[in-house]
């Protein structure tokens, strides 16, 4: 059977399973309260979701902050391979790296990028509050897999510094995983789920189980496991993707348990493994100019590698709100992350001599067999405290977090003799933080939030390197945010934070050429305005549309550079420093969301229009994405449990015109892209009621169009006209 003729068997079988399916959901279906009725009981539109992670709870539309919330129906919705996925069309959120299982990480708002030592720091990512950090030469920054999550927060700006920790000047991205809880039907024991998808492109598959068990009444036990493989994707030209084939497992194991009346007990360990040969040592990146004379923009001059991933997370985690005194609502949390990439059997260009030397006095040394690795542990303690009056409440939080980094990197000449890496140095990074936030709501209707954070970080050279001396500093990361609602239907809101980025142990250590100790941190100053409408029974009863709107203005002082791929720092022809403070940045926009919900129509849309500047060279920066504008439109038929739709993003050209013209503009970046827009379509069938319950089918088509386009920060195309379908069933016991 021919590739066409296959997708479209697997499409037709799919829909045609999920008609047959529904029909009987409609057959079996229990008397009572209509579908539709129940349906509005429960709706709650894309600003409407809670936000747990910017202090007290609260709905999204009601947050001083820049934020969306991503949740399971969305992350089941999307079938995707890659967290990036995930996030795809999230206002001001790029993917930046590529598309490959090694090449994950996130641009917020023009920050953040995956070939500067300094670009994984600016954005904080924590999976069940642990933090994840990893940043390796031509690699991403975070392995998992979204089928272990129900839940992603993206809180963009540098407000959430406060709470999470000096440096994002970007925002940060919260993962929670899945919990046993989510899988119990009141009345069971424990519950079993299944789970088949997939996809064409490249004929990946995913094989999934959830296991759910209570233990007893205090206690509940969750354990995942999935396999997801795939073959080489294609572009829209039917070109191949070097090294988009993969071979991943991954789990979760969880335990709950209550202590007290009140109290929440949480152990968790997840586990990310992929074993893949014949990998292109340059998961991102770009040209090879300064590799090889003439070179072209390709990844494959860097020759391949076999990589073994290992990512490991442990959580220990305890809460308890204490309803009985308003003083005292306190979690604390210890958690352990260790991430882990051996490299092994590099293959270069032997012409160029891009082998694996015997000695130091021939390089490079990045094609010898090496052992990276990061290993943090991280402890964080915070209490809310809370006041009441008549017409007003107010919660003050504070906390202490402190976090334990080392950083590893072992590498062997081809005599067995083993050296550290110049460009990638050993060493640790203890930062020790305080914070206060406090949140004053008067007469449920102006909200004020002043906080401040004071972190102390101090750096140590490892034993590899020829270092001795250690760096300490302190950063502060001051903020206030005010919401005021006018009335029901109108709302402002505005805020001020400021935060400073440590130097990393990369632009600090790194000695091939000099260490870089006189580095100054980054100093950020962000200003937000906005406005929130809400309208309700616009189309008809209980119907709800949401819209908020949010200005920003981000100044970043004393940038830190790389000396080789920004310019020469010192003297004209050599490097006297590796990193130097030589530029200062401007970025500035806005971002929309809308969100429409009804009885049988749902819309989202967003829009992020973004322009960042060197002010010092006035030249456009290369990290911030061209404009852009996501759509979602979608039916419901709540009598059949079926839900349908369109979703499609309209990119812009890039800022600067050299960007979009195939040539590296003058600023040394090696991006170039074009304007672009892709088409996906979706069904789900969830059955409420009746013998299939329990059931869900979930098919859709990427890139409908077949276009061949490349996302901004990717140095490669994207994939082609991907038909998808996934089939899941759960028993209760």
């Amino acid at each position: 059977m021919g590739l066409v003729a296959r997708q479209s068997a697997i499409l037709l079988g799919g829909a045609a399973m999920a008609f047959a399916l529904g029909v009987t959901g409609v057959s079996a279906q229990q008397a009572g309260e209509s579908p539709a009725a129940a349906a509005k009981q429960n709706r709650v539109t894309l600003l409407q979701r809670i936000v747990v992670g910017a202090g007290a709870e609260k709905v999204a539309i009601d947050t001083p902050q820049a934020v969306t919330v991503v949740e399971q129906d969305d992350i089941d919705r999307t079938q995707a391979n890659t967290v990036s996925e995930v996030l795809r069309g999230v206002p001001g959120v790029n993917s930046a790296g590529s598309d490959r299982m090694f090449g994950q990480s996130f641009n917020i708002r023009g920050i953040g990028g995956s070939e500067n030592a300094g670009e994984e720091g600016r954005i904080i990512v924590n999976v069940d509050g642990a933090s994840k950090f990893y940043e390796q030469y031509r690699m991403g920054g975070l392995f998992t897999d979204p089928e272990l999550f129900k839940r992603v927060e993206i809180l963009r700006g540098p407000a959430s510094s406060t709470l999470y920790g000096s440096g994002a000047l970007g925002g940060v991205v919260n993962f929670t995983t899945k919990d046993a809880s989510d899988f119990i039907a009141d009345g069971d024991k424990g519950a079993l789920r299944l789970k088949s998808s997939y996809n064409s492109n490249g004929d990946g598959a995913l094989g999934s189980f959830v296991w759910a068990h209570r233990l007893n009444q205090d206690y509940d036990f969750l354990l995942a496991g999935n396999y997801r493989r795939s073959d080489p994707s294609t572009t829209g030209d039917g070109s191949i993707l070097k090294s988009s084939d993969f071979d991943t497992w991954s789990g979760l194991a969880k335990l709950t348990g209550k202590v007290g009346d009140e109290g929440t007990f949480r152990a968790s360990y997840q586990h990310w493994d992929s074993d893949a040969k014949y990998q292109d040592y340059a998961q991102i990146g770009g040209p090879l100019s300064s590799f090889l004379p003439g070179g072209t923009p390709s990844l494959t001059g860097f020759g391949t590698v076999d990589r073994h991933v290992v990512d490991k997370t442990f959580v220990l985690s305890y809460e308890n709100p204490v309803s009985d005194n308003d003083m005292l609502d306190f979690r604390i949390q210890g958690s352990y992350s260790d991430t882990s990439v051996k490299q092994r059997n590099a293959t270069g260009i032997p012409a160029v001599g891009f082998v694996c030397p015997s000695s130091g006095t021939a390089t490079p040394v990045m094609f010898c067999d090496t052992d990276f690795s990061y290993q943090t542990f991280q402890l964080k303690a915070e209490n809310t405290s809370t006041w009441r009056g008549d017409n007003w409440e107010n919660h003050l939080t504070y906390g202490y977090q402190m976090s334990h980094q080392t950083r590893n990197a072992q590498g062997w000449y081809n005599t067995g003799i083993p050296f550290g890496f110049g460009f990638h140095p050993e060493g640790i990074d203890m930062k020790n933080g305080v914070f206060v936030q406090n949140e004053f709501v008067w007469n449920d209707q102006l909200t004020v939030i002043p906080g401040m954070r004071i972190d102390y970080r101090t750096l140590t050279p490892g034993a590899s390197t020829p270092l001795t001396d250690s760096t300490s500093d302190w950063a502060y990361s001051p903020k206030i945010a005010a919401h005021y609602k006018i009335n029901d239907a109108f709302a402002v809101f505005g805020s001020y934070a400021h935060t400073e980025r440590f130097p990393t142990l990369d632009e600090t250590f790194q000695w091939d050429f000099a260490a870089s100790y006189g580095l100054r941190k980054e100093r950020s100053d962000n200003f937000e305005l906005g406005f929130a409408v809400s309208a309700f029974d616009l189309v008809q009863p209980g119907d709800g549309l949401q819209v908020k709107v949010t200005g920003f203005h981000n100044d970043v002082k004393d940038l830190i550079v790389s000396c080789r791929s920004g310019g020469v720092c010192g003297p004209t022809g050599s490097y006297t420093e590796h990193y130097k403070n030589l530029d200062s940045a401007r970025i500035y926009g806005a971002e929309v969301e809308m969100a429409y919900d009804s009885d049988y129509v749902f819309a989202n849309a967003s829009y992020s229009h973004v322009i960042g500047k060197n002010t010092r060279t006035d030249q456009y920066l290369p990290t911030v994405a061209p404009h852009e504008f996501g759509l979602t439109l979608g039916g419901k038929l709540p009598d059949y449990d079926l839900s349908f739709g369109w979703q499609a993003r309209f990119v812009s050209a890039p800022q600067n015109s050299a960007l979009n013209t195939g040539t590296a503009p003058a600023n040394g970046s090696t991006r170039y892209s074009r304007p672009f827009d892709v088409h996906n379509v979706f069904i789900t069938w969830k059955p409420q009621e009746g013998q299939m319950r329990g059931w869900e089918v979930a098919g859709g088509i990427d890139n409908i169009f077949n276009a061949q386009y490349k996302e901004f920060l990717h140095n490669e195309p994207s994939k082609g006209r991907t038909f998808k379908i996934s089939l899941s069933k759960q028993f209760g016991y």
